[in-house]
């Protein structure tokens, strides 16, 4: 399984990519959305996580994006991961198309809870995190 993780905070990818890796799942990194959303024209991803506040494009804009495709790719489940608390945050992500939302800093088994629940969704649930 391949994860593409947009952060811009280097620290934070490589926390969560030794995390995925436990589980023996991979991780591409884009560190601002307008580069993720290249990745995602490029490569075959199975989950986008995304960050909410970057530079530039935010991430309830690429959110939008992904899914205004004309493409498959439109339907990647994506998981957003922000230290955004503010009340309307997660109804405003999941406006945008996001499938589900986790805080920083990132806890390895609500993290692992979240890809298992996009995996169920798609059938592969038993195949990862087991």
């Amino acid at each position: 399984m391949l994860v593409l993780f947009v952060e811009d905070d280097a620290m934070n990818r490589r926390v969560v990519k030794d995390m995925l890796g436990v589980a023996g799942l991979e991780m591409a990194e884009a560190p601002e959305a307008a580069t993720g959303l290249t990745m995602i024209d490029q490569n075959d991803y199975d989950l986008i996580l995304m960050d909410l506040r970057m530079p530039g494009m935010d991430g309830l804009t690429a959110i939008r994006n992904i899914r205004a495709r004309g493409d498959a790719k439109a339907g990647l489940p994506i998981i957003v991961v922000t230290a955004d608390t503010a009340l309307d945050m997660r109804a405003d992500c999941m406006a945008a198309g996001a499938d589900d939302v986790i805080l920083k800093p990132v806890a390895m088994t609500l993290l692992f809870d979240a890809i298992g629940r996009m995996m169920a969704r798609g059938g592969e649930a038993g195949t990862i995190l087991s």
